[in-house]
């Protein structure tokens, strides 16, 4: 699908503001109509060209006919949410859902079995154009709606593809939880280095910047995480004694295990 789509945006928070911000600084969204009841919400879209706000869905008009409509409310909103857009649905029309835990199942129960329905799973880094998002599509996805699908999401950092719906608990677990592991990280790093005798504010500098340098040498390189590690690790230095620590048995991995699968159960409960 060529550039320059129609769109729907259903809610304008932190996500589907920074995502509507990537769509149109890359054109890929000529005409947005945005359904959000707070103000300040669409306050900074206010003045776009190409862009009509709107507090309810009584205020699209009856004659638009979006390629896409992209839902970026609370989970929690969304069963009353939904049934309101099922006028939307045509074979032209994608719906293109960011929340959380809702699957494809919950989507299609209000839509009704022709829609087609992508489920997308981004993360928090999307709002600096960083982000990790993972999608799935039902049978009634067109080839042209998947290209638009990927562009949008493109918008705002990496874009993968799984065929299988009920891998999305483990990709939630891993790169939409994932963004705490690493401020937790951060925290942690912090507390330590101001136990050790630094300045908090130092401390909270020194872990901060470098956990954001080293994943910038990590999305920049085209080595794997082990190389980098074993890169940045002398024989019987320093990060050498440290990474004895962390990777012991009970260390880092056997806690990124247990939190990951935590993280998945809790997804799947959810979405039940």
């Amino acid at each position: 699908m060529a550039l320059g789509a129609k769109l729907l945006l259903v809610g304008c928070g932190k996500m589907g503001g920074a995502m509507l911000t990537g769509w149109l600084e890359r054109r890929i969204v000529q005409e947005a109509v945005v359904v959000e009841p707070s103000a300040a919400a669409v306050a900074p879209f206010r003045d776009r060209p190409g862009v009509w706000l709107t507090g309810g869905i009584e205020g699209v008009a009856a004659h638009f006919q979006p390629d896409v409509v992209v839902f970026a409310v609370k989970p929690q909103n969304m069963d009353e949410v939904l049934p309101a857009y099922v006028r939307f649905v045509r074979p032209q029309t994608v719906f293109l859902s960011i929340a959380a835990g809702k699957t494809v199942a919950a989507f299609t129960r209000h839509l009704g079995a022709r829609a087609a329905v992508i489920r997308a799973m981004p993360n928090t880094p999307a709002a600096v154009g960083r982000g990790m998002t993972v999608l799935y599509a039902n049978r009634n996805v067109m080839p042209d709606q998947t290209a638009l699908c990927q562009q949008l999401l493109e918008a705002v950092g990496e874009v993968a593809w799984i065929g299988d719906e009920a891998l999305m608990d483990a990709v939630t677990a891993v790169s939409g939880s994932g963004p705490a592991y690493v401020f937790l990280l951060i925290e942690t790093m912090a507390e330590a280095g101001i136990k050790a005798g630094l300045p908090d504010k130092l401390a909270r500098q020194l872990a901060r910047v470098t956990v954001a340098g080293a994943g910038e040498l990590a999305r920049q390189s085209s080595e794997p995480a082990d190389v980098l590690r074993k890169n940045v690790t002398s024989p019987g230095g320093t990060t050498a004694a440290a990474l004895e620590i962390l990777m012991a048995p009970e260390g880092m991995a056997k806690l990124m295990d247990a939190a990951v699968a935590a993280a998945a159960r809790r997804s799947r409960e959810l979405a039940g």
